[in-house]
């Protein structure tokens, strides 16, 4: 479906966003819009550090072609089914829904976490790109071990790259939509480029004859994805696999944050677009991605068990670093693959950071928040840590925002099944409600409780977690409302008469 004229943007000045309103019809937008959108901001630089890190985590051929295969499923389904009916319905933006069902108190100590965790998400993918401009500036680039800036080329480069994206952040949605459709095809063949390059490189350095799938198949067992896990690193099965691809975004579909996004959908179909950023950018990508690490550990010699013991020991195991990665493959297309990437990836965030933040002080227009919102993410992508250790955050950062999309769900689904009232906060006048911020805030702590005490890893509790918030709103909704109920009975008794009267 092609685009229609009203969803180009105009980048002469910022437009209404609709933060407090829903989304009027003449605004809403086609299929192409959200195709570009999800291909872009999931085909992205970020792609070049979760395919390394799969790689240091010992994955092997299997657990990673099939554990993809089945988790990135499950994710387009959660946005198809979870996230787009409510979204393309009540047609507002993640914060002001939450706002009617918790209260202006919640939402504020929420869209505060919601937002920060946004800037360090957005900032690894600026981390990404400025490893591409340092390639190209000659300056020292941070290692696996670096936490904070290494040098000034870095800070500046850094700088650069998060000054021009918060510029295309802060014009809008249909700025980032319509900068993620020019992008999105072109880079989509960079990333296959990679693929390519790397397995012609396994195939010259082992002298494999690839005759059939049977041969690339035990190709890809005995050199690529051996199962060799680097001592420091998670430790990866199929179940990892299935669960990191499926929770990667789990705080955009269950945890309901891409309700700002698909609120601009024409149609509740149109989520499948998320299709093409799992299985272009979460499958083809990664494995592209994870491939170019896997060569340059095979031609350093670290395809045993043994030998990657021993080189992590001596701190001899190759960074995973976008840039470089890139610029061995492809020269100069892959460094501009990975700084447009980083862009694509980096403008929705941002996007979704800044409205955040502008639910918090409403009287800040959106463009003027974004701006500081791409200034503060700025700040974080200079240190490098964050996008290091990417792999633990992004499971952390799914879990923190998860309660909330149970508690949407079952507000606007389970409720009025029941004979209770959806937005509840706004029905009542309440700016803080118990039902939800106590949800919320019990159900990390059990899920925390569960990492540390029952030593389940990160990656598994946000599943037990979702139903645990499920139960709880439910249960304490009833128990808010109930008492609601029966004081409005009370006080409408009528003092003498044996009538008594109720209210809504």
């Amino acid at each position: 479906m092609g685009a229609t004229s009203h969803e180009t943007p105009a980048a002469s000045a910022p437009r209404s966003e609709y933060e407090r309103q829903p989304v009027p019809d003449e605004a809403r937008l086609g299929f192409k819009s959200f195709l570009g959108m999800y291909a872009g901001e999931h085909t992205a630089g970020t792609e070049l550090m979760i395919g390394p890190l799969f790689v240091l985590a010992g994955v092997s051929a299997f657990d990673v072609v099939v554990g993809l295969l089945i988790g990135n499923a499950l994710a387009v389904l959660s946005w198809l089914f979870l996230t787009a009916p409510i979204g393309t319905r009540a047609r507002l933006t993640l914060y002001y829904h939450l706002e009617k069902i918790a209260g202006r108190y919640t939402v504020i100590l929420y869209n505060l976490a919601n937002g920060l965790a946004f800037c360090f998400l957005a900032g690894a993918m600026i981390t990404v790109s400025a490893t591409a401009v340092g390639v190209w500036f000659g300056f020292p680039l941070p290692t696996l071990a670096d936490m904070t800036p290494n040098s000034i080329g870095w800070v500046l480069s850094v700088l650069g790259v998060g000054i021009m994206i918060t510029i295309v952040a802060a014009y809008g949605y249909r700025f980032v939509s319509w900068f993620a459709n020019i992008a999105a095809p072109w880079m989509v063949l960079i990333f296959l480029g990679f693929g390519i390059v790397s397995l012609k490189w396994f195939i010259d350095a082992t002298g494999t004859t690839v005759a059939s799938a049977g041969d690339l198949w035990q190709l890809a067992e005995t050199a690529i994805w051996t199962g060799v896990h680097v001592p420091g690193q998670p430790d990866f099965t199929i179940w990892h696999v299935i669960f990191f691809a499926w929770f990667a975004n789990m705080a955009m579909h269950i945890g309901m944050s891409d309700l700002s996004v698909l609120r601009f959908a024409r149609k509740s179909w149109y989520s499948i677009a998320a299709a093409a950023g799992m299985y272009v950018g979460h499958f083809m990508a990664w494995l592209a991605a994870s491939m170019l690490f896997a060569f340059q550990m095979y031609d350093a010699g670290l395809s045993s068990e043994a030998a990657v013991v021993a080189a992590a020991e001596a701190g001899r195991i190759p960074d995973p670093l976008p840039g470089p990665l890139a610029d061995q493959a492809l020269g100069v297309a892959g460094l501009i693959c990975v700084i447009i990437a980083g862009w694509t990836t980096a403008n929705p965030t941002i996007y979704r950071a800044g409205l955040a933040f502008q639910a918090v002080i409403p009287r800040v227009s959106r463009f003027h928040v974004t701006i500081g919102t791409g200034l503060l993410t700025t700040f974080v992508a200079m240190f490098p840590g964050v996008a290091m250790q990417l792999l633990g955050f992004v499971a952390l950062y799914g879990l923190l925002l998860m309660p909330i999309g149970a508690v949407i769900v079952i507000d606007y689904w389970l409720l009025p099944k029941l004979g209770l009232k959806s937005f509840y906060a706004e029905y009542a006048g309440h700016r803080l409600t118990i039902p939800a911020l106590g949800t919320w805030l019990v159900t990390l702590a059990i899920c925390l409780m569960l990492v540390r005490l029952a030593d389940i890893e990160i990656f598994f509790v946000a599943l037990p977690g979702w139903f645990i918030a499920a139960a709880l709103f439910t249960g304490l909704s009833y128990l808010a409302q109930r008492h609601r109920t029966e004081a409005v009975m009370t006080t409408a008794t009528v003092p003498g008469s044996s009538a008594t009267t109720t209210r809504e």
